[in-house]
């Protein structure tokens, strides 16, 4: 299992208020979540009118995968008519076969018990 992780910092030069930066994220965050069925969000530079940070993740069984997502939501970016794309950063993070690398959480409870091959619904 793969996480990818992305980071898009978009500058909206014609934002003049909260407002406009506002209807430019929210747009881009919807067309995201509609083409690419991935998770997005919000998550810095609140307060500037003309900054917004959004971050987005997708879940793989391939790295590849996880990276032509980023790739393409990074094109998607690049490509909005009401603002640039000033910083990206990715990162793929691996979980082991099927998830049984992960360490902590669940695991050190005692409450994780992996499935046999056979018990897989």
């Amino acid at each position: 299992m793969f996480v990818g992780v992305q980071r898009l910092v978009l500058q909206i030069p014609g934002a003049r208020s909260l407002k406009d930066r506002r209807q430019v994220v929210r747009s881009f965050k919807d067309r995201l979540q509609a083409r690419m069925h991935v998770s997005v969000a919000e998550v810095g530079d609140l307060e500037h009118p003309q900054h917004a940070t959004i971050a987005v993740a997708v879940v793989s069984n391939e790295a590849a995968v996880c990276d032509e997502m980023m790739a393409k939501a990074a094109s998607m970016a690049g490509s909005l008519p009401d603002a640039v794309l000033a910083d990206r950063a990715t990162e793929v993070v691996p979980f082991g076969f099927g998830g049984r690398g992960i360490r902590g959480g669940i695991e050190q409870l005692g409450a994780y018990e992996p499935l046999d091959e056979g018990d897989a619904d």
